[in-house]
């Protein structure tokens, strides 16, 4: 068992029982009482929607009100899609007075991932993300072994023996699915166990709607731009789409050009920001994206990521291109001194 500021947490399925569940949900529910207005914050996307959906459900009858409050705009179509078709409440933090509220708690992130949360008196954490220190709070659950926060929250409502409504249910259900990418990242058999309860509570139509959900009609550009720009050498695809309203752009051309059958990299970018975004792709066998990434713009910028995918962005001050315009050709060239 590992141990969170004193608390017993079971970072891995292996070390799961009910009883740790119902131990550490009674933990929770104990720092909270009638009169409490509560705040869960999180950085929104589809496992903290789903995790604080959870809170707000084990805490109904036993605080005077919830509210979920996200620092972040939410661009990503699939979020969007989610957060829309589920009715999900929520409130930007920028307009919400903190003061107003007698507790708040962080799910699916912890106080350092954003500067905004630092300043923030935090009363309960849950979450699944490296410990990154030893938070001093009322409430830590923190299982770095986990693939999903949303697997641990399903834990604490099958423990409270609530029965989940079909938003709910839909919500974790997807979050578990975007978090371990389909159990094809790191997880453990709580993700399964849980991903398994869900299976038959969940719409899994409407989770493919979110799914399917990636683009907006004026970014079909893109496809267009990236595909005229496209450059071919030796089993790898190169493409500068230039200015770009959102880098998840990227990811999805990139996604799209990787499904070609005897290529064996992709190089997607754009500019955003001031900034060049590079996104990398291959099949990870006898290769390593982030690697590549690191080597090729690490001295430039920020560049990292696993060995099918990978992510870096540049300010483009950093290039040092001069006059010159940065093109598909200029990309095979940064690249191609590291492959």
């Amino acid at each position: 068992m590992t141990k969170t500021l004193g608390k017993a947490v079971p970072p891995l399925a292996e070390d799961y029982a009910r009883g740790d569940a119902r131990e550490l949900l009674q933990q929770f529910w104990d720092i909270f009482g009638k009169e409490d207005a509560v705040l869960v914050v999180i950085n929104a996307d589809p496992d903290a929607l789903a995790s604080a959906l959870a809170v707000k459900r084990l805490l109904r009858y036993r605080v005077k009100s919830v509210l979920i409050a996200h620092p972040n705009e939410i661009r990503r179509m699939n979020n969007v899609a989610m957060v829309q078709r589920l009715k999900i409440p929520l409130k930007r933090l920028g307009n919400v007075k903190v003061s107003d509220f007698s507790k708040i708690v962080m799910v699916d992130s912890q106080p350092n991932h954003l500067p905004c949360f630092e300043k923030l008196k935090i009363d309960a954490i849950i979450d699944h993300h490296p410990i990154v220190a030893q938070w001093s709070f009322p409430f830590v659950d923190i299982r770095p072994g986990y693939g999903a926060t949303a697997s641990i929250m399903v834990e604490y409502l099958r423990a409270a023996g609530i029965k989940l409504s079909a938003a709910l249910a839909t919500a974790l259900f997807y979050a578990i699915k975007v978090d371990t990418s389909n159990f094809e990242k790191n997880s453990c058999l709580a993700d399964g166990v849980a991903f398994r309860y869900l299976f038959d509570l969940a719409n899994r139509d409407l989770v493919r709607k979110f799914e399917l959900t990636d683009l907006r009609r004026s970014e079909l550009r893109y496809f267009f731009i990236g595909l005229q720009k496209l450059k071919y050498f030796k089993g790898r695809y190169y493409s500068h789409i230039g200015k770009i309203s959102s880098p998840d752009v990227l990811v999805i051309v990139a996604d799209f050009l990787n499904h070609v059958g005897d290529i064996d990299w992709v190089f997607v970018s754009g500019i955003h920001n001031d900034r060049l975004v590079v996104i990398f792709r291959c099949d990870g066998y006898r290769k390593n994206a982030g690697k590549l990434a690191i080597r090729s713009f690490g001295s430039l910028g920020s560049a990292g990521g696993h060995k099918q995918a990978a992510r870096a962005e540049v300010p483009l001050k950093n290039l040092d291109m001069g006059e010159k315009e940065f093109t598909s050709d200029s990309l095979r060239r940064l690249i191609m001194r590291h492959i």
